[in-house]
């Protein structure tokens, strides 16, 4: 049976850890364990991960340079055939969630499987304020502004280590170039699950302000020019649209 590794990099994340590391615990396939690499917290993080029933094997607390950093450590801890990354304040939408992803991991024989995502409300999780309704890939499907959802973006072992783990000079799109590199540059093989496999709270680095919108989108271009992709000149427009119908 498949062994899953899911990695969540922590930094004062005391708030809402306990939903992230819940919805771990909770689900219903039982090969998982929970790597959480912490920037050396400042608040009862820890405490908190520790004071609940979880399956967290590995706690690592030391500083490091960034969120990218910490998953890349979490990537080189992890001994699961199958990786996830789930971030500190995001839970998985349901207790079933890991067992439909190694199913169609099973089934398909795919390199990487990925879903839907639901945005909600930071207080009231059960409001969802926009729907990631990722779809299948398509070949070129990058430059039309389509990418999956990072959270539930789950891959084997294998693949980082054949095509590489995240690139530290990008501060806020290393995930966007990350599964650039795998599905487009690389054409690893796929499966799509059309079902919200994670809740989202609103606020986090990408989705904070005008200014990350921004400077995210310049990283994404950079991501392109890395991997030797060719982009039209209206990419960030064709970006903003899909995000946009997120709302409807």
């Amino acid at each position: 049976m498949l062994k899953v590794s899911i990695v969540t990099a922590t930094y004062n994340s005391a708030q809402f850890i306990k939903d992230c590391v819940e919805s771990v615990y909770r689900q219903d396939y039982q090969h998982i364990d929970h790597l959480i690499i912490d920037g050396a917290s400042t608040d009862h993080t820890i405490a908190e991960i520790n004071s609940i029933p979880n399956r967290v094997a590995n706690i690592v607390s030391e500083k490091d340079k960034g969120i990218y950093n910490a998953m890349n450590k979490g990537l080189q801890l992890a001994d699961g055939e199958i990786i996830g990354i789930l971030n500190s304040d995001d839970f998985y939408n349901s207790e079933d969630v890991i067992s439909k992803v190694v199913a169609a991991f099973e089934t398909t024989n795919a390199d990487c499987v990925f879903g839907d995502l639901y945005y909600v409300n930071q207080e009231d999780t059960t409001k969802i304020v926009r729907k990631w309704v990722t779809g299948p890939y398509t070949k070129n499907a990058f430059r039309k502004g389509w990418h999956p959802a990072h959270p539930s973006f789950f891959v084997k072992k294998e693949i980082y280590e054949r095509f590489g783990y995240f690139d530290e000079e990008l501060q806020l799109a290393a995930d966007f170039e990350l599964m650039l590199r795998f599905l487009e540059k690389h054409r690893i093989a796929w499966s799509y699950i059309e079902k919200p496999l994670v809740r989202m709270r609103l606020g986090g680095a990408t989705s904070n302000g005008i200014t990350n919108m921004i400077e995210g989108n310049k990283e994404c271009i950079k991501a392109f020019k890395k991997n030797k992709i060719p982009i039209n000149p209206l990419y960030t427009v064709r970006r903003l649209v899909p995000k946009l119908k997120q709302f409807f």
